[in-house]
């Protein structure tokens, strides 16, 4: 069985300027991998609404899922729902669920509901909202993208929110074998060992700690038993 495939878009200036350390991907990648869905490709864009659209669109036609993070606040250069709503040719409007929410958590904050904390409650028309329990202010899904704020603990929340959504595929499995022996060494018997694998992922991650250099080797796959059988010759072939 094939997997349902995914693409990430990380939204923001303040990524590409390294202000900002993004770790959603990362956090993703892990949970798409336990649901059974992989991760194919990432992508960061600044904050500009044409590289937005077309980077939505590119994804959305060649993914099975798309998650964006960053660009859905209150502020002017939080541009990502237009963006989404232009992506697919869409109304985008202050939509009463939305608001509700926020009304109901500024009046049980005692903070006030303004024009600037309004725009959070603009919603694509046809999404669904994505439930945001840190901060209230929804998420939404629109087609097969998925569309979370950047900050770390809400985006997690998101993620945790939309993925029991989704169908899943198989997890993938995988054991790593750490090799004191430089990948010149091992690459010849690594080909043949992929060779004969030719459904598991086998990489190569070369180290170098105090001057001695050596590998890790993952092996990764849907079938338990091929991924034990994989690392067995490989333990076996580097014992030799």
């Amino acid at each position: 069985m094939t997997n349902p495939t995914a693409a990430m878009l990380v939204i923001g200036d303040e990524i590409l300027s390294g202000r900002t350390r993004d770790s959603n991907m990362h956090h993703l990648a892990q949970e798409l991998t336990k649901h059974g869905i992989d991760l194919r490709e990432v992508r960061v864009v600044s904050d500009d609404a044409p590289a937005i659209v077309a980077a939505v669109q590119a994804l959305a036609a060649g993914f099975t899922h798309v998650f964006t993070s960053g660009g859905i606040g209150p502020t002017h250069d939080d541009i990502t729902a237009e963006a989404i709503a232009r992506a697919f040719d869409t109304p985008i409007t202050v939509r009463d669920d939305a608001r509700a929410l926020l009304e109901a958590h500024y009046k049980r904050t005692g903070g006030t509901l303004n024009e600037a904390r309004l725009r959070m409650a603009r919603i694509p028309d046809g999404a669904a909202l994505i439930d945001n329990p840190v901060s209230i202010a929804p998420g939404f899904s629109l087609r097969n993208v998925h569309v979370m704020a950047g900050v770390p603990a809400v985006f997690e929340a998101m993620v945790a929110s939309v993925l029991p959504t989704l169908t899943g595929g198989q997890p993938v499995l995988s054991q790593t074998l750490r090799v004191n022996r430089g990948e010149g060494d091992i690459a010849g018997p690594l080909g043949v060992l992929a060779d004969d694998f030719p459904d598991l992922s086998i990489g190569s991650y070369p180290f170098q700690i105090n001057g001695v250099f050596g590998t890790n080797i993952v092996i990764r796959g849907q079938d338990g038993a091929r991924v034990d059988a994989a690392m067995t010759r490989l333990a076996e072939g580097v014992a030799e």
